[in-house]
């Protein structure tokens, strides 16, 4: 099969590799349609890292299914389906409690089968294949990844109706908290630093959009709360951005808030400065939140199906570049250079 492989400087040379075989009785196999560029698989673009190379990587996907095992009921060939990349060992005790995103060891099990995104053909637990309905398509589904991230990051922050929240970042994590927060009964202020997200986040409803490399968002977030702060921030710019974003989060939060971490940090240790005396004061919350799972008896990724059948979100509004998969390394080009390219969500045909 076609599939973009690692090289040693950390683009993608696309080529021919073997062709995945169902392994397990319990397991499917889907023609990729879509895959998307995420911001983790980002900050590793153009960068020498002996652990990804020669590796398919990819973990925002939709396709369809082609195989399936022996023991496969729910699933047939030619089913649409999304691919839930979030895939634990199945034998820890985090696993057996249905929290398999705090897997000791998920990165390591989602990149041997699931978490290559970038090929022509994935295979792994059919469990994890979500079937679609008609109303969604490819492009939309490649983005329940991205949604299913968020609404964790809403469960855990335990936002409700009539709170003041503040998103920082307007990338594809954001908008989408953006739009779960709205539907919660929250109103929504969000950050970022350029002005093209922004203008899709007022189209999605904001309450206010905040430009930080222009405007002073610590006194708008006062503007917005009347001076009290937000009941909660959701960080979600995540990366070498933290350094500042995670700061301003905890400084827009009110005495007794929260603080949600959904933005991602690199692998090893970080520093940074915060204003620490006053969160102990404040007893401001700091709330890290990993992935998505099951919230309760309920599949986050299939209720973001739901949600997106139902017109209740959107995901075609995110979608602002397509590439085939041949032009992987432009695709990759184009989200890194957002500020000049307007990228939100670039989508691979594949």
């Amino acid at each position: 099969m076609k599939a973009a492989v690692k090289t040693p400087k950390g683009d993608f040379e696309v080529r021919e590799v073997e062709t995945p075989k169902i392994c397990r009785p319990d397991w499917a196999m889907a023609r990729v349609n879509v895959a998307g560029v995420c911001g983790t698989d980002l900050r590793s673009w153009m960068a020498e890292d002996p652990d990804y190379e020669g590796k398919v990587m990819g973990h925002e996907l939709a396709g369809e299914v082609v195989e399936i095992g022996k023991e496969v009921r729910d699933i047939k060939v030619g089913d649409r389906v999304v691919i839930e990349t979030v895939l634990g060992d199945d034998t820890c005790e985090w696993c057996r409690a249905q929290q398999y995103n705090i897997c000791p060891h998920l990165y390591d099990v989602r990149a041997e089968s699931v978490s290559r995104a970038f090929a022509e053909y994935v295979v792994g637990p059919a469990k994890k294949f979500r079937k679609l309905p008609d109303s969604i398509s490819f492009e939309e589904a490649a983005l329940l990844d991205t949604f299913s991230v968020s609404l964790h990051a809403i469960q855990l922050s335990g936002l409700k109706l009539h709170d003041k929240a503040a998103v920082l970042g307007a990338g594809p994590i954001g908008l989408a908290e953006l739009q779960l927060a709205r539907l919660c009964g929250a109103d929504v202020l969000i950050t970022d630093v350029h002005d093209y997200p922004l203008q899709v986040a007022k189209d999605l409803g904001a309450d206010m959009v905040v430009n930080t490399s222009t405007e002073d968002g610590y006194e708008k977030v006062m503007q917005f709360t009347g001076g009290r702060g937000v009941d909660v921030a959701f960080e979600c710019a995540g990366g070498d951005s933290m350094r500042t974003t995670l700061k301003q989060a905890t400084s827009y939060s009110r005495n007794g808030g929260k603080v949600v971490i959904v933005g991602g940090f690199d692998e090893g240790i970080s520093s940074f400065e915060l204003e620490w005396q006053r969160i102990q004061k404040g007893e401001i919350q700091l709330i890290p939140s990993a992935s998505y799972a099951l919230w309760g008896v309920y599949p986050e990724m299939v209720m973001c199906i739901d949600l997106l059948a139902a017109g209740k979100i959107d995901a075609k509004r995110l979608i602002t570049h397509r590439f085939s998969l041949d032009d992987i390394n432009e695709a990759f080009k184009t989200a890194d250079a957002k500020e000049k390219t307007n990228a939100i969500f670039v989508a691979i045909m594949i």
